[in-house]
């Protein structure tokens, strides 16, 4: 059985700190962070104030851990980049979402795309349609920090 994860988070305040030079190298890094919990990632992918990625979630480990690891290790990575990241941080909350394999496809273009696709739609009001799309109920004063 699998359990495909795809997460979504964002930079703290959405600030767009993640610029075209170091994605690349994060996603590399994550990808190495997702390999060590067991839970290897398919894609990673973004844009300049958040991260996509689809990965298969170990058998024993828990979701919440897995995105603590994610997070806080690439935390401490992106600040080790430069002085412009200093004051990285990402945000406390995120979006997990199981999908079947049948929605692999259709979901790694998407993620490959996100550059394009961030043109037209805001990284908020993408959260909200995967919100509404995936049946959450939420209220916005909690899931942006």
């Amino acid at each position: 059985m699998k359990n495909l994860i795809h997460l979504i988070y964002s930079t703290k305040n959405r600030n767009g700190l993640l610029t075209p030079e170091i994605r690349p190298r994060l996603y590399a890094y994550q990808n190495g962070v997702y390999k060590k919990c067991a839970s290897p990632a398919i894609i990673i992918g973004g844009d300049k104030d958040h991260v996509h990625a689809l990965f298969l979630l170990s058998k024993n480990s828990k979701l919440t851990e897995i995105i603590e690891h994610v997070k806080k290790a690439s935390s401490k990575w992106i600040k080790a980049q430069g002085p412009e990241f200093a004051h990285f941080y990402w945000q406390r909350g995120y979006g997990a979402f199981s999908i079947g394999e049948s929605q692999v496809p259709d979901l790694r273009r998407y993620i490959q795309n996100q550059e394009e696709h961030h043109k037209h739609v805001s990284f908020q009001d993408e959260l909200r349609l995967f919100l509404k799309r995936y049946k959450v109920d939420y209220d916005e004063r909690y899931i942006w920090d």
